[in-house]
Parts: C-alpha cells; structure tokens; sequence
C-alpha cells in the first residue's frame, strides 16, 4: 500500500476507462462488479438490483450501469 507524505495510506484510485463520454470504473471480473453494485445501493439507498454489471466492450474487465427503464436500449 502506498503512502502520503504524512503517513497516511493513499487514497484508493480505482483502474478506470471512458465509455462514451463517462470514465467508469474497472472491475476486474463479474462477481466482483455485482458485489460492489450491491454495496453501491446498500450505501446509497437504491432499491436493489438497480444497478447491473456489463462487459467492456474495450478491454477484459466489467463496469455497473444503472438498470433503470429509460437507460435500457
């Protein structure tokens, strides 16, 4: 873990990649996305299963997408 000039650990930066025109957060496989899509909406108070996981079109990891009818193609 790397460290700030204070001794403190360094905040977390996620590996990240723009889809589109937003810059989404990397998960490295399917079960890892799902878990923190449920973690998302238990600290957020989302109703559960509003967010889903998809593959990267662009490279081997997975992003969340919000499930909701207007978002859906």
């Amino acid at each position: 873990m790397s460290r700030t000039r204070n001794n403190r650990p360094a905040p977390y930066d996620p590996p990240r990649c723009w889809v589109g025109n937003k810059n989404k957060v990397c998960y490295p496989d399917q079960e890892t996305a799902e878990m923190s899509a449920r973690l998302v909406e238990a600290e957020h108070g989302l109703a559960a299963n509003s967010l889903t996981c998809y593959r990267c079109e662009y490279g081997n990891h997975w992003h969340l997408a919000n499930s909701s009818p207007k978002n859906r193609r």
